[in-house]
């Protein structure tokens, strides 16, 4: 049983640190986001802007180490690939906001149930980018 459930874990090894980090980096977001507005009394848009900053910047850190063990090396690339996963992010997000607009303020649905849609879509598409073109294996 026990080499059964530790061939699953390396198996899924990515996948399962992928969704770890990802609750980490949700942490590091909604940590950064309140200790900035309740504590040092930013406002809030702004908090929630270098909120997201840290948080990408937390999960490019993460990925890029430990999930998909990037081998990039050199400023200028390192710097592309920065590049390509934080323009990622700024499309999954933008996708994210245009769902959900276009289904809840244009069509009326119910906006709990399209958010958790909506995020799936996103955890998804931030994988595959991650690992069909951010990181891909060289």
């Amino acid at each position: 049983m026990i080499q059964w459930a530790l061939e699953r874990m390396k198996k899924y090894r990515e996948v399962i640190l992928y969704l770890i980090f990802g609750v980490l980096t949700t942490l590091v977001n909604i940590v950064s986001y309140f200790l900035l507005t309740d504590i040092a009394g930013v406002n809030y848009l702004l908090s929630n802007v270098i909120a997201w900053v840290l948080s990408v910047l937390f999960a490019y850190g993460t990925n890029r180490v430990w999930v998909f063990q990037s081998q990039t090396k050199g400023t200028k690339a390192v710097l592309g690939e920065m590049a390509a996963f934080f323009g990622a992010r700024l499309f999954s997000g933008g996708l994210d906001m245009g769902i959900m607009f276009v289904c809840v303020s244009l069509i009326g649905l119910p906006d709990g149930i399209i958010k958790i849609l909506s995020n799936v879509l996103v955890i998804v598409l931030n994988y595959l980018f991650s690992k069909l073109w951010i990181f891909k294996k060289r």
